[in-house]
């Protein structure tokens, strides 16, 4: 077990981040050690983290290398709402994630793709996907069977060719019906889970419409001409009306019974890459959030 002295400028740091340093390892690792009582402090294990570390400690520790991760046939529900040799559309479900990540290595929306069509193309993580959507917001999303079909799709994204249209309920009612948001978006540099508007930020552009007033919440339509991460949550936030229930951005609603963020994809509309053909979808949010809508109209 390899193991270091505290040098006399690390006194008084979290041992979490001096293992980290030492060992090479993201602290979710480390975190993982530590549970594992592999992380010790003089020669005893530690329950936590946030212990500080005095000049001249001994520390050892051994923390597990990170699982190389890999996308994985697996029978899991998927609602397909179009499909054919080219390409398929899904209406992906609140609480799943889009793709295999740390921290979700399985169980996502890429798992259910691969047990349905076998192969796809692109990124070994990621194949097939044009576009995302967050673990908590339900809707439509295109998906890509052929190299060429993923090639014309993402190139069809960037020149804002695919429209998007999602439903969302937000705390508060928006002083005019309808609007658009724009602030570049790059990540949070206090919290590495967020994004934010910052000027050094990607540009984004979000246009909305009310759609019902709720009492002191309201249902808005949003059209995006960009497609940042988060991008709907953190423009909505910084206009004052943060997504009814988003627990990263926002805070729970108790009205609601929801697993995350009252947001949904409905609608999506774009040229089919081989026919030409203009292909439209809407799908009405699932039912959750017509109860949560419900509530909040009551």
């Amino acid at each position: 077990m390899p193991e270091f002295r505290v040098a006399p400028e690390d006194g008084g740091r979290r041992i979490d981040l001096l293992v980290a340093h030492h060992s090479g390892s993201s602290r979710s690792l480390v975190a993982q050690a530590i549970r594992n009582g592999s992380v010790r402090l003089n020669g005893e294990p530690i329950e936590k983290g946030s212990v500080a570390v005095a000049e001249g400690d001994t520390i050892a520790f051994e923390v597990p290398e990170r699982v190389a991760l890999a996308a994985l046939a697996e029978e899991l529900p998927l609602d397909v709402v179009y499909e054919d040799d080219d390409l398929l559309v899904v209406n992906k479900a609140a609480g799943m994630v889009t793709h295999p990540a740390h921290g979700a290595p399985d169980g996502t929306l890429v798992n259910a793709l691969l047990a349905h069509v076998g192969t796809l193309p692109g990124d070994p993580l990621r194949p097939g996907l044009v576009h995302r959507l967050d673990r908590d917001t339900s809707g439509l999303l295109v998906v890509a069977k052929t190299a060429d079909v993923l090639s014309a799709l993402g190139k069809a994204m960037m020149r804002r060719f695919i429209q998007r249209e999602y439903l969302g309920l937000v705390a508060g009612v928006p002083q005019h019906a309808e609007g658009t948001i724009e602030g570049a978006i790059g990540r949070d540099e206090r919290n590495r889970l967020k994004y934010a508007i910052r000027g050094d930020g990607k540009p984004a552009v979000t246009h909305y419409a009310l759609r019902e007033r709720l009492g002191d919440t309201s249902e808005l339509v949003f059209r995006l001409e960009t497609g940042r991460t988060h991008q709907i949550r953190v423009h909505l936030t910084a206009f004052g009306l943060p997504i009814v229930n988003d627990l990263l951005y926002g805070k729970r609603d108790p009205r609601v019974n929801l697993p995350g963020q009252a947001l949904h994809a409905w609608r999506l509309r774009f040229r089919h890459p081989a026919s030409r053909e203009e292909l439209s979808f809407e799908v009405s949010p699932p039912p959750a959030y017509a109860a949560a809508k419900a509530a909040l109209r009551a």
